[in-house]
Parts: structure tokens; sequence; C-alpha cells
């Protein structure tokens, strides 16, 4: 007996696939941002190399470098819309960033992701 296929609608995108979603509306909007390449498997020679060049467990996914509210940037972790948990080391560097002064949070998802953008570039100086 064939298994039925799974509707559309279930199917629950990657990271990944979260993520290129969100860079191409990013750019679409021209709005300048980069990634890290933190994640993704790797073999442990590349791995220890890029923990030497100080690549950073942890450090989050989306980094845009706009000041806005008097935030110096922001930066989003960015997880799956369902089964994305943030590591010990994600709610470190994102605790820290804020303490920092940056706009740092973490999005559940491509929408989610372009609501914190559109919200952090909403919003106004804040007073001294």
């Amino acid at each position: 007996m064939r298994k039925k296929p799974k509707a559309v609608s279930s199917v629950v995108p990657t990271e990944d696939q979260e993520q290129i979603r969100l860079a191409t509306w990013l750019a679409l909007q021209g709005i300048r941002f980069t990634a890290s390449a933190n994640g993704g498997s790797r073999n442990y020679l590349e791995a220890a190399k890029l923990k030497r060049m100080g690549v950073s467990k942890g450090w989050p996914d989306v980094q845009i470098p706009i000041m806005s509210g008097g935030f110096g940037g922001l930066f989003i972790e960015l997880k799956r819309v369902k089964g994305g948990k943030p590591t010990r080391e994600q709610v470190d560097w994102i605790r820290y960033l804020r303490e920092q002064g940056y706009y740092a949070d973490f999005a559940r998802g491509f929408d989610e992701a372009k609501e914190i953008v559109l919200h952090y570039l909403r919003l106004t100086p804040r007073a001294a």
C-alpha cells in the first residue's frame, strides 16, 4: 500500500530555507545585511580552522548594521517555525548584544523575522 504524500501546508521549512527567504526579502528591500556561516556540517579540520579564525559558537544568523531608535544595529537568531530551540550559546550572545546596546532577538521563521526587521526600522530615537 502506498503512503499518502504529506500536504504541502504541513511541511515545516528548514532554518536554511527560512534564512534564504529572509535574505531574499532583505535584498529586495535594499536593506544591507550580512549573515554568519556558523551553522552547518563541517569536517574537523575546517571547524578547527574557523574556530582559530574567531568564529564564535552561537553568534546570531543575520546582522543588519543600521542604527535605529538609539540601537547600534539589529541581530537576529533565526529558528524554524516549529521545533527550533536556541542553544545556551545563542541565548548568551543575544543577552550580551542587548547589554551592549544592540537590538537582538530570536525569530521563529521568516514571517517573524520580517516583522522584527520592520519594527526595528520604524523605531524612533530613544531619549538619552
